[in-house]
This record gives structure tokens, sequence and C-alpha cells, in this order.
């Protein structure tokens, strides 16, 4: 039971350090991971989903979302 309860209590504490992060992230101007990899999702299957262009798809999704284009 002891083990459920420090299971349970790390899972949160790990919650609202990625939330805290998430938040920083967004204050300074930078947009979440989660976004950046939806876009670069997107731009993926804008080139017709052709694999060999991750790490481009990936850079112009960040310069995208930062309003660096």
């Amino acid at each position: 039971m002891a083990k459920r309860a420090v299971r349970s209590t790390a899972k949160r504490v790990v919650d609202v350090i990625s939330e805290t992060e998430v938040m920083a992230q967004q204050a300074n101007g930078r947009p979440s991971e989660d976004d950046v990899r939806v876009r670069a999702y997107q731009r993926y299957l804008e080139r017709g989903a052709t694999h060999g262009n991750d790490v481009d798809d990936w850079v112009e999704a960040e310069r995208e979302l930062k309003g660096q284009s």
C-alpha cells in the first residue's frame, strides 16, 4: 500500500514539474514540444508524407511557431 502512495505522489510531482516547464516555455515565447511535434507532422503531411526530412520539418516548425519564418 505504501508503494502505491509513493508512486502516486511521484507521478503528481512529475506532472506538476512538466506543467511548470510548459508554462515557463510559453512565458518565454517558446512553443511547447507538443506544439512543435504537431506542426512538424503537418509539414510532413504537406510534403506528401515522404521520409527523410524529419529534422528539417522540426526546425522549420520551431521557426514558424516562434514567428521567425
